[in-house]
């Protein structure tokens, strides 16, 4: 299963400057696959070490002195160390704050050891930490669910994604190719990106198999809460996490999930749900320039699910014949699907924050499904599940914020258009002029790219 990252952990190996690196995401979204690959492939031996299935091995970081605590895991792991061809690998370091600590005297007393951790709730544990952190002697890189290129690779069909990278409208693009790569697109939006998932789709195109496997990783995810405090805290987890499941994209509000539970009961295991990152909050910001986080509503936001697959398991869709299944959740699917790839568009090293636009007035409501910054600008971005559907809502954005180029994602081949377009506005009628860059739902990926290609956007 290639994954995007390993190009940067092998560019990592051969830095001059090289930290210790964490490496967070959700359960099952392949932490700990990709590292032992790397190792495989870029090592001559690998120590790992589970401080979760070997819990005893968390008695070794009572002190800093990295050189001992090396040592002895070599002979407990009956393993030998070699400073720059063996990978130490920490797994669910989250469980051990001592060893999270000690990562600063791996940088400082043995910069020439590879080090590299992993864990599933470390933004719960580096909350909690109570002794410093290592600042500035650490790099934390994050991990997300396969997304939509990383899915046609892992089905062999590595060409497609070649021309999706190469297209860069000198050409028009082939509607057939386009036909085939929207086909795979549905397969995806009820397959998902979970790589468990993926693999078995990849190896034996079971339908069944797919399902079980998502019902059993969900399992595992609930079974986590009893880590997250009393049983009556787990009961609102399992409750929120079944109606995010259910409605990603809804702006929250509380009485909607359970009018007869507290709202601060349900913000707190909204949080909670955030910094194991099965959900992703998408906040609403007002900015007209950069940064999007300025005039960010910490109060007003709505909720992605770690994974679209999930969203059809919660919403008990059986996956039969994906080339005809049509379901009432089309536009929904699309916007989520668009939140998970715009949290992969960015590098490894950045956890990004995702935001929309919304104005809820008398006759006058709009809203913006994301806002996007790039390069120290902000674009609108409107999703539709199919080939048709209005912008006036991007229309009024753009002339309030005194803007001129929209995006949108659809289900249509990719197109570049200027417009003229008369709007009405308080009081008055008023004219834009602005510019539309179209692309189809499965080119996410290849967004930032084709912005830099400056052929669409006004001054």
């Amino acid at each position: 299963m290639k994954r995007e990252i390993i190009q940067y952990l092998k560019e990592w190996k051969y830095r001059k400057e090289r930290n210790p690196i964490i490496l967070g995401g959700a359960r099952q979204v392949g932490k700990t696959y990709i590292i032992e690959e790397f190792a495989k492939t870029d090592f001559k031996n690998c120590l790992k070490v589970n401080l979760e299935e070997k819990p005893e091995l968390k008695k070794l970081f009572f002190d800093n002195d990295v050189k001992r605590i090396l040592t002895e895991l070599s002979i407990l792991m009956n393993e030998d160390i070699s400073y720059g061809s063996t990978l130490l690998f920490i797994d669910e370091i989250q469980t051990c704050p001592e060893a999270i600590q000690s990562l600063r005297y791996f940088k400082e007393l043995i910069p020439e050891l590879h080090v590299i951790c992993a864990g599933s709730l470390l933004d719960h544990a580096l909350n909690e930490m109570k002794s410093p952190m290592p600042v500035g002697r650490v790099e934390f890189l994050y991990m997300y669910p396969m997304n939509f290129k990383e899915f046609l690779v892992a089905i062999n069909k590595e060409k497609l994604v070649s021309y999706i990278e190469e297209f860069d409208f000198t050409k028009p693009f082939s509607e057939v190719i386009h036909n085939q790569i929207s086909q795979y697109l549905r397969f995806y939006f009820f397959i998902g990106g979970m790589p468990a998932v993926v693999k078995a789709y990849a190896e034996n195109d079971k339908l069944s198999e797919i399902q079980r496997i998502h019902n059993n990783i969900l399992t595992s995810i609930q079974y986590d809460f009893a880590k997250y405090g009393t049983r009556r805290q787990q009961e609102y987890l399992q409750i929120v996490l079944k109606y995010c499941g259910r409605y990603p994209g809804r702006k929250i509000k509380y009485s909607n999930i359970d009018r007869d539970i507290r709202s601060t009961f349900l913000k707190e295991s909204i949080k909670k749900l955030e910094l194991s990152r099965i959900i992703h909050t998408v906040k609403q910001s007002n900015a007209r320039k950069v940064p999007l986080t300025e005039h960010a509503r910490e109060d007003v936001y709505k909720t992605m699910f770690l994974d679209i697959g999930f969203v059809n398991q919660f919403n008990q869709i059986d996956l039969i014949e994906l080339e005809n299944l049509i379901t009432a959740n089309e536009g929904m699917l699309a916007e989520q699907y668009i939140a998970q790839e715009l949290l992969t568009i960015h590098q490894v090293y950045v956890s990004p924050e995702l935001f929309y636009w919304s104005r809820e007035e008398k006759n006058s409501n709009a809203e913006i499904d994301f806002i996007f910054q790039h390069k120290n600008k902000i674009y609108p971005i409107e999703v539709k599940a199919g080939k048709t559907g209005t912008l006036k809502s991007m229309q009024v954005y753009l002339y309030e914020k005194k803007l001129r180029n929209g995006i949108r994602f659809n289900m249509d081949l990719p197109i570049i258009g200027s417009f003229k377009t008369r709007i009405n506005v308080p009081n008055k009628d008023a004219e834009l002029s602005w510019t539309l860059l179209s692309l189809p739902l499965y080119m996410v990926s290849e967004l930032r790219r084709i912005i830099d290609l400056k052929i669409f956007m006004r001054k």
